[in-house]
């Protein structure tokens, strides 16, 4: 189906999946009102990974940044969060994020973050394809990424999925993905449980 039939009608599911390790896992659209889960889970970020998502090691981003990683309307900022389900509080382990560029037509800027001691258990993968089938369905097309070069991990996903590097300028790395074939990409590699639940649930968009 095509997502332009979608667009300016927000995807809002809540998606119950299964991580590698088996921990149960629920991802949904952010909302204003979790500031509080956004600094909890900012809070429990290492520095190194603190640093990778914000090129920065300082300890807390100020409310105004809080403020705009929570204001999402599904459309010019698309964000979603993975909550662990049978963890003590039912923390927000992870988010990704999506914001339309306001002078080029169809292009967003990527950012994801998981929690270290949630790393290596399918939850970027997983972020990922929720925010690309939601990207799809409103019309962004393109993603700008920026990633540190020493971050080898990431550029690694970004570029199996076909990313395409653009600039390199004193250690950050500029990568153009381009949505629909990035979908593909994880469609075609979609061995996770939680990958499988993710384009079950939102197949209708694509």
């Amino acid at each position: 189906m095509d997502g332009a039939g979608h667009s300016g009608d927000s995807i809002n599911q809540i998606i119950h999946t299964t991580a590698t390790d088996g921990k149960d896992i629920c991802i949904r659209p952010i909302r204003s009102t979790d500031a509080a889960k956004m600094r909890e889970g900012i809070a429990h970020l290492s520095t190194q990974s603190r640093y990778l998502r914000f090129f920065s090691v300082q300890p807390m981003p100020s409310d105004s940044v809080i403020a705009r990683l929570v204001d999402a309307d599904g459309h010019d900022h698309i964000a979603w969060g993975a909550i662990h389900m049978n963890g003590e509080d039912n923390p927000a382990i992870g988010a990704v994020h999506a914001i339309r560029s306001t002078d080029r037509e169809g292009i967003g800027e990527f950012s994801v973050a998981i929690l270290d001691d949630y790393h290596g258990i399918g939850l970027g993968r997983m972020l990922t394809a929720v925010l690309l089938i939601n990207c799809h369905a409103e019309q962004m097309r393109v993603l700008d990424i920026q990633t540190l070069a020493e971050n080898q991990a990431a550029i690694g996903f970004i570029r199996s999925i076909g990313g395409q590097l653009r600039q390199w300028d004193s250690g950050v790395q500029d990568y153009v993905l381009e949505v629909q074939p990035a979908i593909e990409a994880m469609r075609k590699s979609c061995e996770l449980q939680g990958i499988r639940d993710i384009f079950q649930a939102l197949g209708p968009y694509l």
